[in-house]
């Protein structure tokens, strides 16, 4: 109890950290009235769609557990309530805080970088110490609450309810969000770039608040809930498969790791705040933050090895996933930042946005090899340190930072906000500046973030896979089954037509936004002189409306797929399953990698013409450039980051409800 103890002490700490930074960040300089009144605007679009978007989810979440509690039992289902609410809780207080901390970071862009980058990473912190906190916090209680207190349930079954109540949020709030956000960002380019040659954030786009509000609804508060979902999910795959391998040892184990975790991101938190000063270089800054929480993890994570489970082999497991999760990120900087980008912009100045499309996709897909084999190589050094439960340990390995990790992530939105509102209100040019060093800064911390999210989500999955066969008595799986091979080719398929649905609600949505936009250039008298305002609020609600009409059809699939199969197959469903979430997770993986890659380096490729190179601003290579930065939008940021949850959340659907619905087959 005494281990348990410390855990929970650690999870208050972060949360009360992040209150005391949220205090810091509302107590700092605003801006002058026109700031102000944009970060309103912006803070009314995002709370708005946010509550629209939880009372639509709700009804599922109803629906569901109900289901939950008629097939396995209302513990669970109060367990996975549970998971949504705290989930919720994350992502809207997160959302909350960068909201108000984009305008008093550009204000504070006024002074130096690095006032700017210690408000915009504050706000950001805010969210990566909620998650972690509130995430460990909430599986535990339950743990510990269902040991001692419900005596007629395994209390890892019911954890496993709330981990799939945090998925189930996860995938609503990235879908939703990431269309919202997708629509209005490609509704502001085509039209506000392309053809009216305006600048990025113009106050005379109709589209930029949206723009802003996307920012906020899809790249914090939607990625909030993915990265709870997958912190959440690392330690319940870790907490089933210790039990089995070293029993309650095995469980501590994992809440400690994620304890002291938690207590390495808070003093890498803090460094950085501490270095944060004048024109200190905000790449330095935070890469020492991040490394010396990285440091510190390694040293506990080697001290609990030898003390709870009295072997090396577990430290080897993470340090392994560690390790995994930190070449994919670099693997993953190189193909978004690097020589490719430069590549990508040299197609856009030669051939027009045919070449542009054709070698940002080479890219993508060249950029899935690299990351698969390490993925496999960890894997394979996981298993053999720890078995199964080495390869929960090395995904956890990959999360075990995920404070710092995360507070890096959502710095990067801040940021882009705080650009945005400097350009509206009309800020010397210097600010803008300062704030796009810090925007370009965020937007390869957030490659590098999805190359981490993608790497845990493959080794969490595959943990919970074990964990599903082991559930359901599924000792070996035979290739050569027509019905393993069926489940896994419809598996393998299933993340391209997940895929398909959220780009194609992107497409019509901001098909939508571009008549709307292209409508007040042409009729509001005045709007391209600067002598009237547009109407704002019009294209935040085409945003809105799409968003929360085309969420529930691609969330669908991740729930109804494994109960689809299941019955479909009848006695040998369980193969078929495993088939297909096998097929699921190989297919999602890659797609996942080449989405956010071919999305990332396309983005880059356009900032990297806009720094002067081919032309600059306003040439055909930089036309060429915002067509590829477009055309990836939808796929680094609606259908690729929602991937990871899609085959998680099938994986902990299976788990569940096989082994219940087995009885019946």
């Amino acid at each position: 109890m005494v281990s348990f103890g410390i855990v929970i002490a650690f999870g208050v700490l972060s949360l009360l950290i992040a209150i005391i930074l949220s205090i810091i960040v509302i107590k700092r300089d605003p801006g002058n009235e026109t700031m102000v009144k944009i970060s309103r605007a912006i803070q009314e679009g995002a709370s708005a769609f946010l509550i629209e978007e939880y009372k639509t989810m709700l009804i599922w979440v109803i629906i569901f557990a109900i289901v939950i509690w008629l097939v396995v039992s209302i513990y669970v289902a109060i367990s996975f309530i549970i998971g949504t609410l705290l989930s919720i809780s994350a992502g809207y207080l997160g959302m909350t805080i960068a909201t108000r901390a984009n305008g008093r970071t550009a204000q504070a862009a006024r002074t130096n970088i690095g006032e700017a980058l210690k408000i915009a990473f504050s706000g950001g912190s805010v969210m990566g110490l909620t998650v972690t906190g509130l995430g460990v916090l909430g599986s535990i209680a339950i743990y510990l609450f269902a040991s001692h207190f419900i005596k007629t349930q395994n209390p890892l079954v019911i954890v496993t309810g709330y981990s799939m109540g945090a998925s189930f949020v996860a995938l609503f709030a990235r879908v939703g969000g990431g269309i919202y956000t997708k629509a209005a960002d490609v509704g502001a380019d085509l039209v506000g770039k392309i053809e009216a040659g305006i600048p990025e954030d113009d106050p005379r786009n109709p589209a930029v608040i949206a723009d802003n509000v996307g920012d906020n609804v899809g790249d914090i508060a939607g990625m909030g809930a993915d990265l709870y979902e997958s912190y959440v999910g690392s330690i319940l795959s870790g907490i089933i498969l210790g039990s089995i391998a070293f029993g309650l040892s095995g469980i501590k184990f994992v809440y400690l790791v994620a304890g002291y975790g938690i207590l390495s991101s808070v003093i890498g938190v803090l460094f950085v705040l501490l270095i944060s000063r004048g024109k200190i270089n905000p790449q330095k800054a935070l890469n020492i933050g991040t490394i010396v929480a990285n440091i510190i993890a390694v040293l506990f994570t080697l001290w609990l090895s030898l003390t709870v489970l009295h072997t090396v082999r577990a430290f080897v497991a993470i340090f392994s996933g560690l390790l995994v999760g930190l070449a994919i990120g670099f693997i993953t900087q190189y193909y978004t930042s690097g020589k490719p980008v430069r590549v990508i912009a040299k197609s856009s100045s030669e051939g027009g946005a045919a070449t542009t499309i054709l070698s940002g996709m080479a890219v993508g897909l060249q950029s899935t090899f690299l990351p698969l084999v390490l993925i496999a190589i960890g894997v394979v050094i996981a298993y053999l340190s720890s078995g199964l439960y080495g390869i929960a340990l090395a995904g956890i390995g990959m999360l075990a930072t995920l404070g710092i990790n995360l507070s890096v992530d959502a710095y990067g939105p801040i940021a882009d906000n705080a650009g945005g509102i400097a350009e509206m209100s009309g800020l010397p040019e210097e600010v803008r500046e300062r704030t796009d060093i810090l925007d370009a800064l965020g937007n390869t911390t957030a490659a590098m973030g999805k190359g981490f999210a993608i790497g845990s989500a493959a080794l969490t999955a595959l943990a919970l896979f074990s964990s599903y066969a082991n559930a359901v008595k599924l000792s070996t799986m035979n290739m050569l089954s027509p019905y393993v091979m069926a489940g896994a080719l419809i598996g393998g398929s299933l993340p391209f037509l997940f895929s398909s649905f959220s780009i194609m609600a992107v497409s019509s949505t901001a098909g939508l936004m571009v008549e709307e936009v292209r409508r007040q250039f042409h009729e509001i008298p005045g709007l391209m002189a600067g002598k009237a305002e547009p109407d704002y609020k019009k294209c935040v609600a085409i945003s809105t409306k799409g968003a929360l009409k085309n969420m529930a059809l691609p969330s669908a699939i991740a729930v109804i797929a494994p109960f689809a199969t299941l019955f479909a197959f009848w006695k040998s469903g369980k193969a078929a399953l495993g088939g297909l979430l096998v097929g699921a997770l190989i297919g999602g993986v890659l797609l996942a990698i080449f989405m956010a890659n071919a999305g990332a380096s396309w983005d880059n490729a356009k900032k990297y013409i806009e720094q002067g190179n081919f032309g600059g601003k306003g040439s055909e290579a930089h036309r060429a450039s915002i067509v590829g930065d477009t055309v990836g939008d939808p796929l680094k940021d609606t259908a690729g980051p929602s991937l990871n949850i899609l085959i998680k959340l099938m994986v902990t659907v299976s788990l569940l409800f096989a082994p219940v619905l087995m009885r019946f087959l």
